[in-house]
């Protein structure tokens, strides 16, 4: 399936998004009060159940399970999948999945921190 990212370079300029699930990685569109995240997720199977507000995404390249409020479907390249605010929701990555995921939450992801550099010093030769 998926292997190259067919986000436009632009994209990886963008922020990119503090998440917190090992092998996503996302970029950030930061909005006065929402938020686009440009995802590519590594095969990282389930995505255990939670909810926020609500999230409108389409499936650029690759393939998931979308687990919505009890319902179970799978999502391909073209597909795009509503969840309403406070809906309970799960996923399931078997493959290299890239989406774009709009968020009605402004604040559903942060930027990473910058990581800061060393504050030794080199001595001089």
């Amino acid at each position: 399936m998926a292997s190259a990212s067919p986000f436009a370079k632009v994209v990886a300029k963008l922020p990119q998004a503090d998440i917190a699930f090992k092998g996503v990685k996302g970029w950030l569109s930061q909005a006065k009060d929402h938020q686009l995240v440009f995802m590519d997720i590594a095969p990282i199977g389930e995505v255990a159940p939670h909810a926020h507000g609500a999230q409108w995404g389409i499936v650029v390249d690759g393939e998931m399970e979308l687990t919505i409020g009890g319902k179970a479907q799978v999502f391909r390249k073209g597909d795009s999948y509503y969840i309403p605010k406070g809906t309970v929701h799960s996923a399931r990555f078997t493959t290299r999945t890239f989406v774009i995921d709009f968020f009605a939450d402004r604040n559903r992801y942060k930027p990473k921190k910058a990581k800061a550099a060393s504050s030794k010093a080199k001595s001089p030769d």
